[in-house]
């Protein structure tokens, strides 16, 4: 299967109401910087992960901080999303994560990225 490194606007989370709902039922768990709330869904989707990256107001007042927070989290996502719509495919079920900075200071690519590899792998075990 050829990878495709994007991240288009079909694989955002959006709506109140999956949100809800993912927050509501979902399962959680820390990767520091990370809390990662995620919400395994057993049907077979064109898009077999949709998530949701924020950085709250509370812990960065400046948005020029957490819009590049965001921009950092959505690159680790986009370049190692891979890890986890492989594992989606094969057993035909779609993963809705949420994707939250927990962390006061601002934090490197390299270690952000190695985070996220570890949240995904996480993922992609508890599917299988």
């Amino acid at each position: 299967m050829q990878q495709s490194n994007c991240f288009p606007k079909k694989e955002h989370l959006c709506g109140e109401i999956r949100i809800n709902k993912l927050y509501a039922e979902g399962k959680a768990f820390i990767a520091y910087p990370f809390r990662v709330v995620y919400r395994i869904v057993k049907i077979q989707a064109d898009v077999p992960v949709l998530v949701l990256v924020s950085v709250p107001k509370k812990r960065f007042k400046r948005a020029v901080k957490r819009n590049k927070i965001k921009r950092l989290m959505r690159e680790a996502y986009r370049l190692n999303k891979h890890l986890l719509t492989d594992v989606c495919a094969q057993n035909a079920c779609q993963v809705q994560m949420a994707l939250n900075y927990v962390s006061d200071t601002e934090m490197d690519y390299k270690a952000m990225e190695t985070k996220m590899i570890d949240a995904l792998t996480k993922i992609s075990q508890r599917i299988e």
